[in-house]
């Protein structure tokens, strides 16, 4: 079942709404799809992270503090 698209107001600085505007002429691609694809490829790379994040979390964590004392130690500081 196909659902509506819900209407949003976004607020652009006017070259990034020119070049939106231009882009979209030249692929024939609405400025709606143009920023759809946008908010997707988004959404991805985060899903993405999330669950990088996910396989890692039970690795060890180190400090901040303990990175700078072993690069200092390896005289990279």
């Amino acid at each position: 079942m196909k659902t509506e698209n819900k209407r949003t107001t976004i607020y652009i600085s006017p070259d990034i709404h020119r070049a939106l505007r231009i882009k979209s002429a030249a692929t024939e691609y609405s400025m709606s799809d143009l920023i759809q694809e946008a908010i997707r490829i988004s959404l991805a790379e985060d899903a993405i992270d999330l669950e990088a994040v996910h396989q890692r979390r039970h690795e060890p964590g180190i400090s901040f503090e303990r990175v700078l004392k072993d690069l200092r130690k390896h005289g990279n500081l």
